[in-house]
């Protein structure tokens, strides 16, 4: 299956926080889009990896995601080194996306920026021929997505752009909803983490108001470039 978007997180919910609702808006446009989660998040504070298993199929459901896929990489652990980025070839060559999503390059959680290093590095390392693997005993054929995307995720970096997605903000807070384990719950006797907190779950709509309120709409989602934004005309920006 080909697709026109694939989302890498490096746990089952980054996907979700810090690009919901750019997916939602690109289905509905009638793109073709996937996840890949490298890890089951097991080293997760509330729940467990079964439950967010449980929990990333009801949000891809939401979303409506062509594939949802786990790599099952170590929560913490894994490395940007040769073994992890063939997984990640592998997934880039089986679904040939024109365009990658992946974490964010800095931020709180270490997996965070070793997810996105490791992603980015996997997407030009893909376009190497020389470079061979197998999915289901076939040999891959070379795949380079046109280009890398990084969302924003705890820290509040500065984004390249922001794309609107007025109108996508409730289906993007419904996915995020849909990991009941890991969010504020006042009814829950889980210990307390820095994303169960209902501060932390009402900056998720305050930050997507705010972006979208620079770019002169109600909601926005911010992302950053590892190369320059090309347009075609002055009239391809609003």
């Amino acid at each position: 299956m080909k697709l026109d978007i694939l989302a890498f997180g490096a746990h089952p919910d980054d996907v979700e926080l810090g690009c919901g609702g750019t997916i939602a808006k690109e289905i509905q446009l009638g793109k073709k889009v996937g996840i890949v989660d490298l890890t089951r998040g097991e080293l997760g504070t509330r729940g467990s990896a079964e439950i967010r298993d449980k929990e990333a199929e009801k949000a891809a459901k939401i979303l409506g995601v062509s594939v949802r896929e786990n790599l099952r990489m170590r929560d913490g652990f894994f490395k940007n080194d040769e073994a992890h980025q063939l997984q990640i070839i592998e997934m880039i060559r089986k679904y040939q996306p024109e365009i990658v999503l992946c974490n964010a390059i800095d931020d709180r959680h270490i997996d965070h920026g070793k997810g996105s290093s490791l992603v980015s590095d996997a997407c030009f390392l893909s376009g190497l021929r020389r470079i061979e693997t197998k999915h289901n005993d076939q040999a891959q054929e070379a795949w380079r997505p046109k280009v890398v995307y990084h969302y924003i995720q705890w820290k509040d970096l500065k984004p390249d752009f922001v794309v609107d997605i007025t109108g996508f903000e409730n289906k993007k807070v419904e996915a995020i909803m849909a990991y009941d384990s890991q969010f504020f719950n006042p009814d829950t006797n889980e210990p307390v983490t820095p994303i169960a907190t209902k501060n932390f779950l009402e900056s998720v709509n305050y930050r997507a108001q705010d972006l979208g309120r620079l770019i002169g709409t109600d909601f926005g989602e911010g992302f950053t470039v590892e190369r320059y934004l090309a347009v075609n005309s002055l009239t391809d920006l609003i």
